[in-house]
């Protein structure tokens, strides 16, 4: 077999790269720059960078709570999510249930549909909810952690599944032989060797979240109010503010690529194991 020239793939891979890094790197560049050069003739290359705009954001007190609103729902929400989904899955994978797969099936319909679907009925929830006066979780941080499980929770199961499926039976048997109880063979068996497909599931849960809109700005008006939809406060009839809604664009980038470079070498893991089975 005729071995490939490696030249083709360091090519292919930066024209990849470029293609996929150019978009952010314009933003910045965008976040940079004072309005009056925004609609000036492109240019590529950063020379004098106007860090007006940052310090505009950082300094609006509004931002920053938005930016605290959304650091609590999407993580509160990828562990709810993350906990949840393995039980589920444990439940899946150890006990036979009839009709378990038409189960599984069901769930992850729930994360076909879009979001749209739901919107109105996950409205007037939250309306009766609170005019009944016994919990109020319209604009709440808890009640988006709960909205956000009807599409994220479906997913975290459809994610864990093989990891689940790929740790051997045996182990629990034997556990079972030595005298550990359900909740020990759970917590001390099962769960720490799930760690990397929990990783992955944990993160993209919280991606999801962190990055969704459409949810937030119908069911939130001030209280929960996330940082994506804080961006359509710069869209006004009188203009549209480019530079600072690239700028909360670049703050809204940071968590997620924090998050990301904490957990990328369970990643890869992840979402292989339990692909092969022996």
């Amino acid at each position: 077999m005729k071995k490939q020239n490696p030249i083709i793939g360091i090519i292919f891979w930066t024209l990849v790269s470029f293609l996929t890094l150019f978009p952010i790197y314009w933003l910045f560049v965008i976040s940079v720059k004072p309005a009056v050069q925004l609609f000036s003739t492109p240019d590529l290359i950063l020379s004098d960078p106007y860090w007006g705009n940052y310090a505009k954001v950082w300094g609006d007190r509004l931002l920053r709570s938005y930016m605290v609103n959304s650091l609590i729902i999407s993580s509160g929400n990828a562990i709810l999510c993350t906990i949840l989904g393995f039980f589920a899955c444990y439940a899946l994978s150890r006990f036979n249930m009839s009709g378990k797969e038409s189960i599984f099936f069901w769930t992850i319909t729930n994360r076909m549909a879009p979001p749209a679907v739901f919107l109105l009925p996950l409205f007037l929830l939250l309306t009766q909810v609170y005019a009944v006066g016994e919990w109020n979780l319209l604009d709440t941080r808890i009640g988006m952690i709960l909205v956000y499980c009807t599409f994220n929770l479906p997913f975290a199961i459809w994610t864990l599944r093989p990891t689940v499926d790929g740790i051997p039976k045996e182990l629990d048997e034997a556990a079972y032989v030595d005298g550990a109880s359900a909740w020990k063979v759970i917590t001390e068996i099962v769960f720490p060797l799930c760690r990397p497909g929990l990783a992955v599931t944990l993160i993209l849960t919280w991606v999801f979240a962190w990055n969704e809109y459409l949810l937030a700005a119908t069911l939130t008006n001030f209280n929960a109010r996330t940082l994506t939809t804080g961006l359509s406060e710069y869209v006004t009839t009188t203009g549209t503010e480019w530079g600072i809604m690239a700028t909360i664009s670049v703050f809204t980038l940071i968590p997620a690529l924090i998050v990301f470079g904490l957990v990328q070498k369970h990643i890869v893991a992840g979402l292989t194991f339990g692909a092969v089975k022996g």
